[in-house]
């Protein structure tokens, strides 16, 4: 059977490794799951793992000539394909809890970890292959040079595990930086104790001057003195945990400094 040349322009870095891609098909921990979603199949290493799951298994592939090889190689999945933009994709389609597993194309990793977040009360757990960096930055704790604006929002609402790391050669082709496994669960929440808005306008806001105290990085939102005085402002954004930015955000909001 005819080999798929990568496409560089879809970010394509198919894994060579079937080992490997049973370690990471393994890697999806929840038992709850009604649907899973890979995101890129590609040539199906992962898929080979995948389609003898039990749960309801859809593969979404933006490519037709993999969607030819797909069909041709596994035509047991062939109805389980879905010719689509995972990004474009409506998830109300899918019965959930929702897994959603792939090595993920490098250039649209960030939009997918938004699109979990904007789809987390149907999405229970995520197992994705990441640029090594954005992998350590999702999973990064505060006070890290790595902790920033995904690291919290992710944080806020799944639990975050970097699982290992691959080097360049498990890929074709080889990509230039190192790779990364993560995987996301699902807290039990679906919203937070705050304005959510405010809460993600204010974290955006704040790891823009990250080095900044925070009463620097927030000045746009020309706070009044009185709440300024909590010393929570003194504080980086780097060192908040995502319940210190719950507690600055209704600060904000509230324009009023909490009895500690």
């Amino acid at each position: 059977m005819k080999q798929i040349k990568p496409k560089k322009y879809l970010g394509q870095h198919f894994l060579k490794d079937s080992k490997v891609s049973k370690k990471i098909a393994d890697s999806l921990s929840s038992k709850k799951l009604k649907t899973i979603l890979e995101i890129g199949p590609g040539m199906g290493i992962l898929s080979q793992h995948l389609k003898i799951n039990k749960t309801q298994t859809f593969f979404i592939e933006i490519d037709k000539e993999s969607i030819i090889y797909l069909n041709e190689k596994f035509p047991e999945i062939k109805k389980s394909i879905i010719n689509q933009d995972f990004l474009k994709l409506d998830l109300t389609k899918f019965k959930p809890p929702l897994g959603i597993i792939g090595n993920f194309p490098y250039n649209i990793s960030s939009q997918i970890l938004f699109k979990l977040i904007e789809n987390r009360n149907k999405i229970d757990e995520l197992v994705g292959m990441f640029q090594l960096e954005v992998a350590k930055r999702v999973c990064a704790v505060p006070g890290s040079k790595t902790y920033g604006i995904l690291s919290v929002l992710v944080q806020a609402f799944y639990s975050a595990e970097l699982l290992f790391s691959l080097k360049p050669h498990y890929f074709n082709p080889p990509p230039k930086v190192d790779s990364g496994l993560i995987r996301l669960v699902k807290k039990n929440i679906n919203s937070l104790d705050c304005d959510e808005k405010l809460f993600f306008k204010i974290i955006k806001t704040s790891f823009q001057q990250r080095r900044k105290t925070l009463k620097n990085s927030l000045k746009t939102f020309n706070l009044p003195n009185n709440i300024k005085e909590d010393v929570i402002f003194e504080r980086r954004p780097e060192t908040l945990s995502v319940d210190d930015f719950i507690l600055l955000t209704n600060i904000i909001d509230d324009g009023t400094i909490p009895a500690y």
